[in-house]
């Protein structure tokens, strides 16, 4: 019986990683058909690695470049605890952005996220899972496509 739930376990674990390349993956051909400048896995602090910085890695790094026009992106399919992991991926931007294709998340949860600075960003398809309180702190992927497009007309 062991045996059997390991070997679950472990198929379970490979279908929520390629569900997360996946979501990943999506990402970043919206943003290159959006003609958004970004890096993704960019290196950040030690071997931290968000998944999106916009718009470099290069930028990022660049101590004159003004950090209030960087962004950082972290994908999770779901959130569950792991969203406290995108807190210490890029610590020059103060306020970061999570997507996530989770419904319905609790607003106890969502309040933490609130309290650390961080931002969901859902498809507007799973805006009606979450409260009238809850879709005021958070954005759908074309207003974060926004936000993203308004930062870089700032850099040029």
């Amino acid at each position: 019986m062991d045996e059997f739930i390991q070997y679950s376990l472990s198929v379970q674990n490979r279908r929520k990683s390629r569900m997360g390349f996946a979501l990943q993956n999506h990402l970043a051909e919206l943003f290159d058909r959006h003609g958004i400048r970004h890096t993704p896995q960019a290196r950040t602090e030690g071997k931290r690695k968000p998944d999106f910085i916009f718009p470099s890695q290069r930028d990022y790094h660049d101590a004159k470049f003004d950090a209030s026009l960087l962004l950082m992106l972290g994908a999770k399919a779901t959130c569950k605890d792991r969203w406290r992991q995108v807190l210490v991926e890029a610590s020059r931007i103060p306020n970061k952005h999570l997507c996530t294709l989770e419904a319905g998340i609790s607003t106890q949860q969502t309040d933490e996220m609130q309290e650390e600075k961080i931002t969901l960003v859902v498809p507007a398809s799973l805006h009606a899972t979450y409260t009238g309180r809850q879709l005021k702190q958070m954005l759908s992927i074309t207003e974060f496509v926004q936000l993203v497009r308004q930062k870089q007309a700032g850099a040029a």
